[in-house]
């Protein structure tokens, strides 16, 4: 699925990926390929991805917002 993780300032991840764990207000969840269309809020925390090739990335967040929709999600992020 292709993640977009955008802030205020600048893009700071856009590539495939094949996992997403992220920090709900409502607690943590994952997001896989294929995943059924969402909105949900993110409070502070850390997300953590996966790539194509397996490697681990993570990116600090001090809340925000991620849609998927069509395999791709976009996560606004402060």
């Amino acid at each position: 699925m292709l993640l977009q993780i955008i802030t205020p300032d600048k893009t700071i991840f856009n590539g495939e990926v094949k996992l997403i764990q992220l920090p709900g207000i409502d607690g943590s969840f994952e997001i896989l390929n294929n995943h059924a269309p969402i909105i949900s809020a993110l409070k502070k925390g850390i997300i953590r991805v996966k790539d194509t090739i397996n490697k681990e990335l993570s990116f600090e967040i001090g809340g925000g917002v991620i849609e998927i929709h069509d395999n791709k999600a976009i996560i606004l992020a402060n």
